[in-house]
């Protein structure tokens, strides 16, 4: 599974911190709600396009808080590049 993009809504602390995952897996698109951090409480979503996807992404984000996008990581972890 391929992580595609994730977002933040800005707050730290395992009450206020929510993520939102956007995945794919072949031709299987997965969307992650979390709330509480790492150890917190997730929620899934599968759909069979990638516009189903974003929709229920969208959805997630609208409200008051501060969404910022966060790079995923790229398969084989982070480089350094050479000095």
């Amino acid at each position: 599974m391929e992580q595609r993009k994730h977002w933040w809504n800005g707050k730290w602390g395992r009450l206020a911190r929510r993520d939102v995952f956007l995945r794919v897996d072949a031709d299987r698109w997965h969307v992650e709600q979390r709330a509480g951090g790492a150890e917190g409480i997730s929620r899934f979503y599968e759909y069979g396009s990638a516009d189903e996807a974003e929709d229920t992404v969208r959805a997630l984000l609208d409200g008051p808080d501060t969404w910022r996008e966060l790079s995923p990581r790229p398969p084989g972890g982070w480089t350094l590049p050479n000095s």
